[in-house]
């Protein structure tokens, strides 16, 4: 056993009382409150810092691999693409994220292999629900083809009923845990910006079909009003952006708020704006996409999710030249900036929303819950900013082995594995 003492607890919901203690057997809290250590029990010294659940990103694409538009991501070999990706998801672990939900794998099989090399020990990264590749329909998001050109992007392009159907059964075949459809456009895609909805109804209710039938968890992406109330409609589980909903789309939203989690992946539309010049992205050219528009919506509809107490959770599309892996706890600071979250409120979508969303028994310091932690230097709810660094994490703990520590002592048994 492994007991954490000293340390401002935030247990993912509040913060818990002056002097509370965290037990640790194997994999598992096993107790949390005041004199809860038994003697001769190995321990930590928090003193000085937060103790926090491992924070668990929502909108994750381990996948995408720093490029600088989607069509590169098809022009990476599998193989590559593979290294890559395990790198990206080591990277993860090391910012403290030790869950993430796959939004979408940028090829097929990438996020299963990964799910599956984690679980097996292959390769270190977070705890993982593994996506599909994000079903679209010809001139969708996520179609780079052109007449003249075949070009692979990180879509699988379906027409029809029929074709969606078949899709996602190879979806399910693959042995993916969450099923990833474009409802919307967006605007990285010229002919598809994020108002137009190309998906049509009767395609989306045959993938989802499919989805429920094999008891999968179902994701899209809806930047569109109308693709945000398709998507209340037939039993999305996990909704992503919203930016344009209209007052009925988020009546539809807050009539299914037990039901549905939403992800507004706000880190690309902020960065594009605020940090795009970094990457070549004039002021000029954000104006051409609508970027200042979408961001102004972005801000207000997400104040109005939030005003409405829907379950919303981290993750901003990191992965892109603009959005680098690793910075994906900026996310968190956004949510106090511009949506008017608290600190709290910010932490809990990063810890306890998000691992109700994974499935997990994750992102909350309770009894019986898997044993993933950080130790953070100084008060977090002080300074949320400071999860952006990871200088600032002292421990990180997974399943209830230790990671990393920078506390200057290790514990037989919590089985230190790695250390920077």
């Amino acid at each position: 056993m492994l007991a954490i003492t000293g340390a401002k607890v935030f247990d993912g919901r509040n913060v818990a009382a002056s002097g509370t203690q965290v037990l640790v057997e194997g994999n598992r809290i096993k107790a949390v409150g005041a004199n809860v250590v038994p003697p001769d029990t190995e321990t930590l010294d928090g003193s000085g810092m937060t103790l926090m659940p491992g924070m668990v990103e929502g909108h994750c694409h381990p996948s995408f691999t720093g490029v600088g538009e989607p069509a590169e991501l098809g022009r990476i070999s599998p193989e590559r693409h593979m290294l890559l990706t395990a790198q990206n998801l080591k990277l993860l672990l090391e910012h403290g994220f030790t869950s993430i939900f796959e939004a979408a794998s940028a090829k097929p099989l990438l996020g299963v292999t990964a799910r599956d090399a984690i679980n097996e020990g292959l390769i270190v990264g977070p705890r993982m629900r593994a996506g599909s590749p994000e079903v679209t329909n010809t001139a969708g998001l996520g179609d780079e083809r052109r007449r003249h050109i075949h070009q692979e992007s990180f879509g699988l392009v379906a027409d029809g009923p029929d074709e969606f159907r078949r899709v996602a059964r190879e979806c399910v075949r693959d042995g993916v845990d969450v099923m990833k459809i474009n409802i919307s456009g967006d605007e990285f895609v010229s002919h598809a910006r994020a108002e137009i909805t190309p998906l049509e109804d009767e395609e989306l209710a045959a993938f989802v079909k499919v989805a429920r039938a094999y008891h999968k968890t179902i994701a899209c992406h809806a930047r569109s009003s109308q693709s945000v109330k398709m998507a209340v409609r037939h039993g999305v589980d996990c909704i992503y952006h919203c930016d344009f909903a209209d007052e009925e789309a988020l009546d539809m939203l807050e009539s299914v708020k037990d039901r549905v989690f939403v992800g507004p992946a706000f880190g690309l539309v902020h960065n594009c704006v605020h940090e795009g010049d970094t990457v070549g992205m004039t002021p000029d050219v954000v104006e051409q996409m609508g970027l200042y528009r979408k961001f102004e919506h972005t801000v207000a509809t997400l104040t109005e999710i939030r005003k409405r107490g829907m379950r919303v959770v981290v993750g901003g599309d990191y992965g892109f030249s603009v959005t680098p892996m690793g910075t994906n706890a900026r996310d968190i600071a956004h949510f106090v900036r511009y949506f008017g979250y608290s600190p709290a409120e910010a932490l809990e979508c990063a810890t306890r929303i998000g691992g109700e969303l994974t499935g997990f028994e994750v992102g909350e310091i309770r009894a019986g819950f898997l044993a993933d932690l950080l130790l953070v230097k100084g008060d977090v709810l002080a300074d949320v900013s400071s999860l952006q660094h990871r200088e600032n994490l002292a421990m990180i703990m997974k399943d209830g082995v230790i990671y990393k520590n920078a506390l200057g002592r290790t514990t037989a048994d919590a089985g230190l594995i790695a250390a920077e």
